[in-house]
């Protein structure tokens, strides 16, 4: 018997097996394709979105990246049902994007969101209540609790219209009318849009409290260290495509490198060691390529003092900032193949036309 079929090691392949959980996927799109119409003669424009497809899994918060006009927010009407694609296919907890029954199943808050302003908070929750057919002390017990949830003040919800609501209230009240019908999936675009950092800080720790209620959470933003903070994975879109998908510690790596700060030593042996080094206020600092304890070693040598060193990982915002870069590079070289590959092909029906 070989070593590959011994019992223990088929008990240890079970034991992994079995340790391996496969989380329902809760949302999916197969080549999504959306191209709008505009004018008189509803001519198509270039595409909002081209061959998306993704996968979401139950109770994971999922973030969509992208700079303005990268296709955030067609993608998440196609996946609302607001509008239909031109190509492909989407479904949320196994139905088709659009089914009725799926969408009481679910929670929206909208970059801009209209309230009926002459409403009181109140007011406008028990109304949207009434719509999934609340009533009574259910509805009310679910209206307080939502209030206490986003941390509206009780006057303010049921003495103030919300004409008079600072963007940071309304965005609550917009948080909690999307958590009315306690949905399984909850769609927020743009959460943090013009709000301050009190206000930011206070809706990121309400979506980490439907993080740990097991709601799956969809979201768009720019603010990328919000999303770094709160998502399990994140997926980058530019000009209707995916540009990469995947968990934020995967995509970010394991760097091989680190940031040191120190002082003393001797300048001929740091060169050696350190690259970029700079001078300020009797410190220096540099970036280390080499083996960090050896490193150390060596600045006892040399009787220099080591105040920081901390493994340089690149932030969310840089790696977007790289792979939007490194796609739209890779788009303008093939552009200029293209162009370069249909000049011969001019040429040749120009010389057939002279020759005839």
């Amino acid at each position: 018997m070989n070593e590959a079929s011994t019992p223990h090691s088929i008990n240890s392949a079970a034991s992994a097996s079995q340790s391996i959980v496969h989380t329902p996927t809760i949302i999916k799109t197969q080549d999504l394709r959306k191209v709008y119409r505009t004018g008189f003669w509803l001519k198509a424009a270039p595409p909002s979105l081209k061959q998306c497809s993704l996968e979401i899994y139950r109770g994971e918060t999922f973030g969509l990246l992208g700079p303005n006009g990268a296709g955030k927010t067609t993608l998440l009407k196609l996946l609302l049902g607001i509008i239909r694609p031109t190509a492909g296919e989407a479904s949320l907890m196994g139905q088709p994007a659009g089914d009725s029954a799926t969408k009481a199943r679910i929670g929206y808050l909208p970059e801009n969101p209209y309230f009926y302003d002459y409403l009181t908070g109140w007011e406008f929750l028990n109304y949207t209540a009434g719509l999934f057919g609340l009533s009574g002390k259910t509805k009310n017990r679910r209206i307080a609790d939502l209030l206490d949830l986003v941390q509206l003040d009780r006057h303010s919800a049921t003495k103030k219209q919300m004409r008079r609501y600072s963007k940071g209230m309304l965005q609550r009240v917009g948080m909690a009318q999307a958590l009315i019908n306690d949905p399984e999936i909850v769609f927020l675009d743009e959460p943090m849009s013009g709000l301050d950092p009190t206000g930011r800080f206070q809706v990121r720790e309400i979506i980490l409290s439907l993080k740990e209620q097991g709601k799956t959470l969809f979201f768009n933003s720019h603010v990328l260290s919000d999303v770094e903070m709160i998502c399990d994975r994140i997926a980058i879109l530019d000009k209707g495509e995916i540009v990469c998908m995947g968990a934020i510690d995967k995509l970010l790596g394991n760097p091989a490198y680190y940031r040191v700060k120190g002082r003393g030593g001797s300048l001929d042996i740091l060169d050696r060691w350190l690259r970029d080094i700079t001078f300020e206020g009797g410190f220096w600092q540099g970036t280390l390529y080499e083996n960090p304890f050896e490193f150390m070693a060596t600045a006892r040598l040399m009787n220099a003092t080591v105040t920081k060193l901390a493994v340089a990982k690149p932030t969310l915002e840089e790696f977007f900032m790289a792979q939007i870069q490194q796609q739209r590079a890779i788009a303008t070289q093939a552009e200029a193949e293209n162009r370069i590959a249909a000049k011969p092909s001019k040429r040749r029906r120009l010389l057939g036309k002279l020759s005839a």
